[in-house]
């Protein structure tokens, strides 16, 4: 047991590493970025001595080190700064659309998660025959199909034909639970069928591999039917690969909305990201990135840690 906290202690600590090695990569990134803030903000037809007063005001003149320093410490401290063009509280402002990321990412799982697990069952009690091949085609259609144009596709068929939902998922805190997953119903969709694919072969593969074990064989010597091997002898042997895949892919249902947010012009974290990135406001940028990371970083550890404590050998060692 001591072994596995040490290597848990381990994983945090590299993910904290990590995250901080990230968070000097997007500050000198979004530094690099062509074009000078204070001239976006007052625009071409500013006086040299507004843009000078400007960029006091700003701290653009401060060494690079130290805006870093006072950027990653505000935001330790939960303060992420002021946005640039309409003087919003970054924090204040990432804390709705964060939830509303969140609100859609979690229903997209609630779908994905045990329909992807389940299919993944399925093919292997049905290896190599049609109810297998046709599960492994349909997602690996679905997978291969650009996120953008799978979800052009349904709002085109769903939206504009047969008008079951709105084209523009906009839900707001005034609907009720049922309005707001009427309005989500197609992004959640899309999403749905671009992590169902990876997270379904995944599991297949994970349940095959724990299938070529001398106890699988053992339980089937006893009388158990397929479906009864599969589920209580080798799906709990493979939770290590399939937890991973699971939490790489609700890491990407959080940090890879993105195109999704914009394509059905969905009010969370990827939408105010794009929006603030066309208009070089630096600090938005700066901190959907790093809030970004650490959602990726963290779920990716957590997967770690689930497959460490997974690990009887290393829970018991001799």
């Amino acid at each position: 047991m001591m072994m596995a906290l040490k290597l848990v202690a381990q994983r945090v600590a590299l993910s904290l590493l990590l995250l901080l090695l990230v968070s000097a990569l997007i500050f000198v990134g979004t530094n690099l970025l062509p074009g000078d803030v204070a001239q976006s903000i007052l625009g071409q037809s500013a006086t040299p001595e507004a843009l000078a007063n400007l960029r006091r005001d700003l701290g653009l003149n401060d060494p690079a080190l130290t805006r870093y320093v006072s950027w990653l410490g505000g935001a330790l401290q939960g303060d992420l700064g002021t946005a640039l063009t309409n003087g919003q509280d970054i924090t204040q402002a990432i804390t709705r659309r964060m939830g509303n990321t969140l609100f859609l990412a979690f229903w997209a799982a609630v779908i994905a998660v045990p329909l992807a697990i389940f299919l993944g069952l399925l093919a292997v009690r049905y290896r190599d025959r049609w109810p297998d091949r046709l599960i492994s085609a349909v997602t690996l259609a679905s997978i291969s199909v650009p996120e953008f144009l799978l979800g052009y596709v349904i709002m085109y068929f769903i939206a504009v034909k047969l008008r079951w939902f709105p084209s523009v998922a906009m839900i707001n805190d005034s609907m009720s639970l049922g309005e707001k997953l009427g309005a989500i119903a197609m992004p959640v969709t899309v999403l749905t069928l671009v992590v169902l694919a990876h997270m379904m072969r995944m599991t297949r593969a994970a349940i095959l591999n724990v299938m070529q074990s001398a106890y699988i064989e053992t339980a089937e010597l006893k009388g158990l039917n397929g479906f009864q091997v599969i589920v209580r002898h080798a799906l709990p042997n493979a939770i290590a690969p399939i937890a991973n895949v699971v939490m790489l892919n609700l890491a990407y249902l959080v940090v890879g909305v993105v195109v999704i947010e914009v394509v059905f012009t969905y009010p969370g974290m990827g939408q105010y990201l794009v929006d603030h990135v066309a208009k070089r406001d630096v600090p938005v940028v700066q901190a959907c990135g790093l809030i970004f990371a650490a959602v990726y970083i963290g779920l990716n550890m957590i997967a770690d840690i689930v497959a460490i404590l997974s690990n009887p050998r290393l829970r018991h060692p001799k």
